[in-house]
């Protein structure tokens, strides 16, 4: 690793309260959620439902535990609407993030998307012709220039349930923009999306400005695709875990953001129930590997 190298292991609160699932640990603290992840080890969060989403109180409460913004989600209809709206209402959430000083946004694409619904993620939505694709892609391409604009790139999330879900979706975006438009790559959406998670992060590595290291089980994964399951049936019935837990090389991974001098943040992110994975011993247990591997990646 040089010495402009910085990696830096940061998780989502997702592992303590999921936003789409108010019953998997809607009822815990955000102060819970700080002072457990600050005890593991982490050195910053994403953003969940329950930060403040004022600029100055959102910096105040991450100091208070002495821990970094990471980044945060955005919700965004671009698919479904005109670049100008689209514009005037991520330019909050911009400035959330640079004024904390956040680097990357993080995209979600949720127009059509049926990741929060109990709906067969085959029946996702799709772009269906060349021309739509480039229409998506034009947008997308003046939106990032905005949000870089603002001091943040935008990191376009492939997501299970939505339009680009795929290794082939992955491709043809990042094939179709410009290299404003960054790549959040996820381990366990790359794999639960069809992908294998090393091909495509040494594809793509000249675009990914974010990382979510999520595992998978895999004989969960088979099982969900065998029946049809929703995504929030995947999140219930335990397709996901933390690094370490589950089936993915992360060591491999790790290599090749190394060997491509990635400096940024490794998130820890795992949709699970934290009634039946508790919230505190999985972070630790993602925490706790991923620690390792970075510190054997960068010996």
């Amino acid at each position: 690793m040089t010495a402009q190298q910085q990696l830096k292991i940061g998780i989502n609160p997702i592992s303590w309260a999921n936003d789409d699932l108010p019953a998997l640990g809607g009822d815990t603290p955000l102060e819970t959620i700080l002072r457990e992840g600050k005890e593991i080890g982490f050195q910053g969060f994403e953003l969940g439902g329950k930060f403040p989403s004022e600029p100055k109180a959102l910096g105040e409460v991450l100091g208070q535990h002495g821990l970094e913004l990471v980044s945060g989600w955005y919700s965004s209809g671009l698919a479904h609407r005109d670049v100008e709206a689209e514009i005037e209402a991520i330019r909050p959430h911009c400035r959330l993030l640079a004024e904390n000083g956040a680097r990357v946004l993080v995209y979600g694409e949720v127009a059509g998307s049926i990741q929060s619904q109990r709906v067969p993620l085959i029946e996702r939505p799709r772009f269906h012709n060349d021309a739509a694709w480039q229409a998506y892609a034009e947008k997308l391409d003046r939106l990032a220039a905005f949000t870089l604009s603002q001091g943040v790139r935008l990191a376009y999330h492939h997501h299970m349930g939505a339009y680009v879900e795929s290794p082939e979706d992955i491709a043809r975006l990042l094939a179709l923009t410009s290299p404003d438009v960054g790549l959040l790559f996820d381990a366990g959406h790359c794999y639960m999306g069809g992908g294998d998670p090393l091909s495509v992060l040494q594809q793509h590595i000249d675009r990914v400005c974010h990382v979510h290291f999520k595992d998978v089980r895999k004989d969960v994964v088979q099982l969900a695709r065998n029946n049809q399951w929703s995504f929030p049936d995947c999140i219930l019935n335990g397709t996901f875990t933390v690094p370490g837990d589950g089936d993915i090389d992360f060591s491999a991974l790790l290599k090749v953001l190394v060997a491509a001098g990635y400096s940024g943040w490794l998130v820890v992110e795992a949709e699970q129930d934290p009634a039946v994975a508790p919230a505190y011993e999985y972070a630790k247990k993602g925490y706790d590997h991923l620690r390792q591997l970075v510190a054997q990646a960068t010996a």
